[in-house]
């Protein structure tokens, strides 16, 4: 990931307007610590921080066509690079970036080049010819873009808020599969896919159409000229993108640059369900597996750090995001640039345990399309601002635009859970890789329960949260939350505690209205929890709150202080504990 950043027609073109735009991109040098571009062309200004993943020597933004008559500032990766260089013959390419691609592209295409594009991107291009610009973000929103407006009547685009959250009056989340043009003055969707409209699908089911797709999926994200590794849960996602990351990994650049044998990284607390299955997982593949222990002590300490990173209030993406967060400082301690993700798949497949309450297959299908376009308002935000908060970069191949068009069109009777018939959550992608022949993954693994992360890295987790919000956050305050946060107010002492950190970083009413609201249950959308009437009863985004589901739901387990979960267990403070079987990632 990189971080860009553009202050588009504003009426100062001075030194010092200059200046406080290369202020504002160094906050967002965490995404992008390996070099820093600036151009100006008049009132326009287009700042860049660079994560160098294509190409590190040469790849330096912003980049150019060959007069410089068109300059692009990108934040993301093109997979599809190399075959969109053989369709611009006559045109001379100055680096080996893979975004190096767009400012030709749009010369021959104009705004239809955004249709062209196989990745995750969001980017700022101007056309100096006429002094007119486009901004586009990726299908699903995997990569973060934010557009803002100032009193001047310039136009600001950032990757992160806090790149443009002081200079603009407004400023909002800019729509996945989105383009805004200068010359419209206005957005449109670019990315029109068929289950956008949430009509049903009868496409018959068929295993290797399923596997096939998303083996390509993961197989072209192994491009890349840097040290890089899997994120590995010991879940159904993570495994299988470890699985066929290991199966496909020699033979490719990345092999012979840094070794066929792939490292493995997962975190945890001591003895959670995701440190067993993941070593587990690691042991079947022959990964070199590094495990990171953290303590709910370790997680609290950087709760503050997490929401200014990940710039939201929601509780379920921060309780996600800080084990994630801490794991990728580690990741990065040790060389390495690049990760492959699970993110996407509950989405498309219908995997969260709610999901077993579905009333139909089209409640069902209408959910899953729900689901995937809130993404990036929750695990796509999370996988994007949690790792490149430490220069890290995170891929997810199940958000693969083709690998999507493929999963969605599928008959959602197939997806749908039925226990009678042994058909577990996802079991179409699970069954898409029972191969008894050539095993990706162990049978009892391949079938293991839906744990959210959040849950995975440890029970505990959640548990001592709620504990610790509960003495920062008094009955009292709780009554008057409406009146002091009376835009999406909180409902619990944990949304509370979070919801007052957060404003202290992002005071403006344009950065509440960022975050999504409403009630939920296991992660479910609002429209959801009418499937279950007593749900409403227990709303929390946990897993376990999906009662009658879980096999560790809440229902069996009492509550926080019953279970020995008080304030003692964040008084003490351990360092966080790593073991890696060889540090140097090496060939």
């Amino acid at each position: 990931m990189c971080g860009i950043l553009a202050v588009l027609g504003c009426s100062d073109d001075s030194q010092a307007k200059r200046v406080r735009v290369l202020e504002l991109s160094r906050r967002l040098k965490h995404r992008g610590p390996d070099w820093s571009g600036l151009y100006q062309h008049g009132d326009c200004f287009l700042a860049h921080q660079r994560l160098a993943i294509i190409d590190p020597a040469s790849g330096d933004q912003p980049l150019f066509n060959e007069d410089k008559s068109i300059v692009v500032t990108v934040n993301g990766e093109i997979y599809n690079h190399e075959e969109l260089r053989k369709r611009l013959p006559n045109h001379k390419f100055r680096t080996g970036s893979d975004c190096d691609v767009i400012a030709h592209l749009y010369e021959e295409f104009g705004e239809n080049c955004v249709d062209m594009l196989d990745g995750m991107f969001s980017f700022v291009l101007l056309d100096t010819r006429d002094n007119s610009f486009i901004v586009a973000r990726d299908a699903v929103g995997i990569t973060s873009l934010y557009i803002g407006w100032s009193l001047d009547g310039s136009i600001w685009i950032a990757s992160e808020l806090k790149g443009l959250n002081d200079d603009c009056e407004h400023f909002e989340s800019f729509p996945p599969g989105h383009l805004y043009s200068s010359k419209t003055g206005g957005l449109k969707r670019w990315y029109n896919p068929p289950w956008f409209s949430e009509t049903i699908p009868s496409m018959p089911y068929d295993p290797l159409v399923l596997r096939s797709a998303f083996e390509s999926a993961v197989i072209k994200r192994l491009m890349t000229d840097v040290p890089f590794g899997v994120l590995l849960s010991g879940g159904l996602d993570s495994s299988l993108v470890a699985s066929i990351t290991a199966r496909h990994l020699a033979g490719t650049k990345a092999a012979k640059q840094w070794g066929a044998q792939l490292h493995s990284f997962c975190v945890g607390l001591e003895g959670s369900p995701d440190l067993k299955a993941g070593k587990e997982v690691a042991d079947y593949l022959g990964t070199v597996h590094h495990e990171f222990h953290f303590t709910v002590q370790d997680g609290i300490d950087a709760i503050e750090d997490v929401i200014y990173h990940v710039e939201t209030y929601d509780v379920t993406t921060i309780r996600a995001s800080t084990p994630m967060f801490l794991m990728s400082r580690k990741i990065k301690s040790l060389g390495v640039k690049m990760v492959i993700s699970g993110e996407g798949s509950d989405e498309i497949f219908g995997g969260y345990l709610y999901f077993h309450k579905a009333p139909n297959k089209e409640e069902f299908h209408r959910e899953t399309c729900r689901k995937i376009k809130a993404l990036h308002m929750y695990d796509c935000l999370r996988a994007n601002k949690s790792t490149s908060a430490w220069g890290l970069e995170a891929r997810v191949p199940f958000l693969d635009k083709e690998f999507i068009n493929v999963a969605m069109s599928i008959d959602p009777e197939f997806k749908l859970i039925k226990k009678d018939e042994g058909r577990i959550e996802k079991w179409v992608l699970r069954k898409a890789f029972d191969d008894e022949e050539k095993p990706y993954l162990p049978k009892h693994i391949l079938y293991r329960q839906k744990e959210q992360f959040s849950d995975g890295v440890g029970y505990s987790w959640i548990d001592g949260l709620k504990a610790h919000a509960a003495l920062h956050v008094n009955d009292k305050m709780m009554l008057n939350a409406a009146h002091i946060f009376p835009h999406n107010t909180p409902t619990t002492k944990e949304g509370y505690y979070y919801r007052m950190i957060f404003e202290r970083f992002f005071p403006q009413n344009s950065a509440r209205q960022t975050v999504p609201g409403g009630p939920s249950v296991a992660c479910s959308t609002a429209t959801a929890i009418e499937w279950d009437a007593e749900w409403s009863k227990n709303l929390d985004p946990s897993g376990r709150a999906a009662l009658g589901v879980h096999n560790s739901a809440y229902e069996n387990q009492g509550s926080a202080v019953s279970s020995g979960i008080g304030p003692e267990i964040i008084d003490n403070v351990p360092q966080m504990k790593v073991s890696t079987p060889g540090v140097a990632i090496a060939s």
